[in-house]
Parts: C-alpha cells; sequence; structure tokens
C-alpha cells in the first residue's frame, strides 16, 4: 500500500499530539512531533540562558542541539543531544518560552531542515503549527485541527495537574490565549489552515472520535490517489 505524509496542524492543547500518535499507531506510520521539537529547543535555551534576542546566540546554540525520537516500551520519546527529556519539556516554564522560541527564524529553518529529513521515506504523521503550510506543502492528507479555546484549557489544566504541577486553570488559560496570539501573528510560518487541508473540530469529541475520523479521513484520501493513479 502507498504512503504518504500525514500532516497535523492546529492550535495549541486540543489533541494533535495524541491525535497523531494514534493515527500512527493505527497506520503502523512513524509518528513526529514538531512541537516535541520546539519544546526541547526552548528548554535547552533555558538551560544555558541562551539570549533569544541575539541572533549569534541563538545561531551558535543551535548547532549544539541534536533531536532524535525513539519508540521505548510503545511510546515515542524524544531525546535532546541524547538525553530523554520527554517529561521535562511539558514543564510550565517551556510552556510559557515556547511560543516566542518558535517564532525565531532561525529556529524555524533548522527544525523545518531536521523535520524533512525525517520525512524523505514517506509513512509519516507529523503534527505542529506549520507542518501543512511550510514543512510538506504537498503533505498527501493535512488535518487542521481545532476546538474552543476553554475546552482546550480545560484538558492542559488537567494534564498539568496529572504530571505534578501546581497550577491555577487561569493562567493556563491565558498562557494559551497568548500561544495563540503569538503562533496566528508571528512574522515567519504563522498558523494558518492550508487551503487543502482538511478541519477536524473535536471539542465535543473524545480521543476515540477523533481518531475514527482522522482514520476516516486518511482512507479517503487512499482511496482517491488510486482512483487518480487508475484514471
Amino acid at each position: 500500500m502507498k504512503k504518504i505524509i500525514i500532516a497535523i496542524d492546529g492550535h495549541s492543547s486540543c489533541g494533535k499530539s495524541s491525535l497523531a500518535k494514534a493515527l500512527g499507531e493505527a497506520i503502523d506510520y512513524t509518528y513526529i512531533s514538531s512541537g516535541d521539537m520546539y519544546r526541547a529547543v526552548t528548554l535547552y535555551f533555558l538551560r544555558n540562558k541562551v539570549n533569544i534576542n541575539n541572533p549569534e546566540a541563538v545561531a551558535e546554540a543551535l548547532k549544539n542541539i541534536q533531536l532524535e525520537f525513539k519508540r521505548i516500551d510503545g511510546q515515542n520519546r524524544i531525546f535532546l543531544n541524547g538525553e530523554d527529556v520527554s517529561e521535562e519539556i511539558r514543564s510550565m516554564p517551556v510552556a510559557e518560552w515556547v511560543s516566542p522560541v518558535a517564532a525565531i527564524p532561525a529556529v524555524r529553518r533548522e527544525m523545518v531542515r531536521q523535520q524533512r529529513l525525517m520525512g524523505e521515506q514517506k509513512g509519516i504523521v507529523m503534527d505542529g503549527r506549520d507542518i501543512g503550510t511550510v514543512v510538506f506543502p504537498n503533505a498527501e492528507l493535512k488535518i487542521f485541527l481545532t476546538a474552543d479555546l476553554e475546552e482546550r484549557a480545560r484538558r492542559r489544566y488537567k494534564e498539568l495537574l496529572e504530571n505534578g504541577y501546581d497550577v491555577e486553570f487561569e493562567d493556563v488559560l491565558q498562557n494559551l490565549e497568548e500561544r495563540d496570539r503569538i503562533d496566528s501573528t508571528r512574522a515567519d510560518s504563522p498558523l494558518t489552515v492550508a487551503d487543502d487541508a482538511r478541519i477536524l473540530d473535536n471539542t465535543n469529541l473524545n480521543r476515540e472520535q477523533s481518531l475514527a475520523k482522522a482514520l476516516e479521513m486518511y482512507r479517503e484520501t487512499l482511496a482517491a490517489l488510486e482512483a487518480q493513479k487508475e484514471a
């Protein structure tokens, strides 16, 4: 069966990673989280006190960042220079800085370079904010995932509490509002809906229902590609 690239874009905390991961497992595709890549870069910058307003410092730091995904005990893990940082990148300090870091053109260029290398063999599901518009504009299936802001904040708040973080709901809500604003207005690769993307609003859907809809889109895409080949 022909392997394709599936790009899943959308707002923060609408379940992109969960959907992409589940879809990858369901169709035996490699799952790559671009959001985790930007979080890992942010973590490196925070640890090394990189001044994000200094282009030379940013460029030098990027030379020292090597990201890798590994599947361990059925879970996707991200490694920053050989260290598993899958949990640490979920902290609030990283959440507060990831959008400004991700808006830096040099950071985006380096991540896009690494992402395109990962996608050369196809058979991947990648989620982020500019996968279908910038990283893989020719992806065979583009899904734009969205949900109401308050519902996204509730999901994020619950996730942080479950991971042991002491946070207030209002702080999480404000953080998401600010991330939406930065992601949608940045000069370099802003969050937009690709012209050929399919919208999936999961405000009132659970994970299983979201996956079912994504699988339906995947099957329809394969059928359309097969029909084109036979025409």
